[in-house]
């Protein structure tokens, strides 16, 4: 049986271009979810039996990750700074290494959409972070690594 542990995954962001990306991997990153999932039609009919019967329709992802509060971290600034001026970056979440030939996840260029500061009183500064596919040329595609 193979497994991948959770500590092993990777969160990536594009300082490059699309068609030529540089992926920097992003060590700021606590907990991470990657929500995938699809909407769906109601396409139920009488000769369904009684059942309620569905199609599958647009889907939707959502990157939710926890950080530091670091202001000297490169990357904790650019995904401010992406959030505050609205800007887009482009987001790669692996199962392991960029470098790792059949490591695979989403390719997304995204809006940064939450940036929430956590100022629990025993723990450090935190801030969970949401980020959502946005209007671009380029598609969100799964991404595997060849």
């Amino acid at each position: 049986m193979a497994f991948v542990l959770g500590l092993n995954a990777k969160l990536y962001r594009n300082t490059g271009t699309y068609g030529t990306p540089v992926w920097e991997l992003i060590n700021n990153v606590r907990d991470l979810r990657l929500n995938l999932e699809k909407g769906e039609a109601d396409v139920t009919t009488r000769g369904g039996n009684g059942w309620e019967q569905v199609v599958a329709t647009l889907k939707s992802a959502t990157i939710e990750w926890g950080m530091l509060w670091d202001t000297a971290d490169t990357d904790f600034t650019a995904i401010r700074t992406s959030f505050l001026g609205d800007t887009t970056m482009e987001f790669l979440v692996l199962d392991g290494l960029v470098a790792t030939t059949g490591s695979q996840g989403l390719r997304a260029i995204c809006m940064v959409n939450r940036f929430t500061r956590n100022e629990n009183l025993r723990e450090a500064l935190t801030v969970d972070v949401a980020a959502k596919p946005t209007y671009d040329a380029n598609a969100p595609s799964w991404f595997t690594v060849t």
